[in-house]
């Protein structure tokens, strides 16, 4: 670590002339990325309608997405040891604006799917690096607040996606929902073609093809499992046979990993306690917030009554508590570290779950919205603190590693977490006819988040404070 002799602190692993910039650049890609994750939840019906194809089927614009995103996220790592940061970062972008393109001007619904499955590959590959390059051109004691920034990518995001989306719909064609897509990531592509700079050196390791077919099918069988539960049900073959060839493949691919000279991704890093616990935790964090966000535009159109218009902005009050608090959690890990902020971010998080469980079909909306508000307090104030702790204890390519690693499991537990409140919202809507049984079904859907949101607060107790 270098040592500025002038200050006396600890300076970035990598000098770039405007990490600023650079980060900007990547934190827009992330954040578009992650915008468009849940941004379809509220459109589904609207396209449903209009490519006259059921709800099973139109679930795969965000099945797919996951899907591809769960397939090159473990490849974020390798492609830094073959090729320059801004190569790779261009190369995505590139990818997910030709996607936004064929979504956007789709005629039907499978060139909207292949669109959006190639929108995966941009997402995939930005993620892992925005946080891996944040870790390299930024020193230790900045890391908080520029991790707090890069949270704004992971939990606002998802949270305000539904908002915008909603009031798209309000007023233009399901498909503008992919033009909005556009201009920002252009305006990405430019910054990171003028400021981002090379923070890897290139070994050319060998490349292992078996490893890279195992993690393939390992990601793509646990998604394609969980994506088929909610209709087919957890113990059907259509669930168990992809759910038991997809935890082969990563037995598998974790086997090899441990016994090659060049592994895909260096496991060495769950050696860390401080990242297997950080890990854990943003696990958990991501899935309570996107299993919440599946969940929560529904109650509001489909239990309280409202319209889509109006859904967003309901929601909107969330999501800018959700911005502000993420950025202040990065400034809050600088100062206090991880330890409180995840125990409290958890429990907070739980709290909100409470009061949305509280309320019914004759609630009155400004209860509905305190609950989500509390939930999305407590979310992010818990997610950049657990994943700094986590990343920081890992140095130099161990970073890049364990950023497409931790981003990786994000991503896959996102599509369980979404899975499961699926079904357990299918149980509970049929043990009772329309409103009542849909709302008794969203409220065993919170139960579960409010089960992840425990769970976290148990976990956040083995955070220790680092030095």
């Amino acid at each position: 670590m270098k040592i500025s002799q002038a200050q006396g602190l600890p300076q970035a692993r990598v000098k770039v002339k405007h990490p600023a910039l650079a980060m900007f650049g990547l934190m827009i890609g992330g954040f578009v990325g992650m915008f468009s994750e849940t941004a379809l939840n509220v459109a589904l019906s609207s396209i449903m309608a209009e490519l006259h194809v059921t709800q099973g089927t139109a679930q795969w614009l965000v099945t797919g997405y996951m899907l591809v995103i769960g397939i090159c996220m473990p490849l974020s790592g390798l492609l830094t040891r073959w090729f320059s940061t801004k190569r790779i970062v261009l190369s995505a972008l590139g990818a997910f604006i030709v996607g936004v393109l064929i979504s956007a001007l789709g005629s039907n619904f499978g060139i909207v799917l292949l669109g959006r499955m190639i929108q995966g590959i941009g997402t995939g590959v930005v993620l892992p690096l925005m946080f891996s390059v944040a870790m390299q051109i930024f020193p230790p004691y900045k890391l908080g607040t520029i991790m707090g920034l890069s949270a704004l990518v992971i939990m606002f995001a998802p949270a305000i996606a539904p908002t915008v989306t909603g009031l798209v719909l309000a007023n233009f064609a399901w498909n503008a929902v992919f033009w909005v897509l556009l201009p920002f990531l252009i305006l990405a592509f430019v910054l990171n073609a003028l400021y981002l700079e090379n923070v890897y050196s290139q070994s050319k390791t060998p490349v292992d093809w078996i490893s890279i077919f195992a993690s393939t099918i390992g990601f793509s069988g646990i998604v394609l499992g969980a994506s088929f539960a909610s209709d087919a049900g957890w113990i059907s073959v259509k669930v168990l046979v992809p759910l038991i060839i997809g935890l082969l493949s990563l037995i598998i691919f974790t086997i090899r990993q441990s016994n090659i000279k060049y592994p895909i991704l260096n496991l060495v890093v769950f050696r860390s306690e401080p990242f297997a616990v950080g890990t854990l935790l943003v696990m958990l964090d991501f899935g309570l917030i996107l299993a919440s966000m599946y969940l929560f535009p529904m109650y509001l159109q489909r239990v309280i009554g409202l319209p889509i218009g109006l859904t967003g902005i309901a929601m909107l009050p969330g999501g800018i508590v959700n911005a502000a608090v993420s950025g202040l959690a990065g400034r809050l890990y600088d100062n206090h570290g991880a330890k409180w902020l995840s125990r409290g971010g958890f429990f907070i998080a739980a709290l909100g779950v409470v009061i949305l469980l509280s309320t019914g079909s004759n609630s009155p909306l400004w209860q509905v919205i305190v609950g989500h508000i509390v939930l999305m307090i407590g979310a992010p104030l818990a997610m950049s603190p657990s994943q700094t702790y986590g990343l920081n204890s890992l140095a130099g390519v161990l970073n890049a590693d364990g950023s497409a690693i931790l981003n990786t499991l994000e991503q896959i537990v996102g599509a369980l977490s979404t899975a499961i409140a699926t079904s357990v919202l299918a149980i509970g809507t049929a043990a009772a006819p329309g409103v009542s049984g849909l709302s008794q079904g969203i409220h065993y859907g919170f139960i579960f988040v409010l089960i992840v949101a425990i769970c976290g607060f148990l976990l956040a107790f083995r955070v220790r404070k680092q030095a």
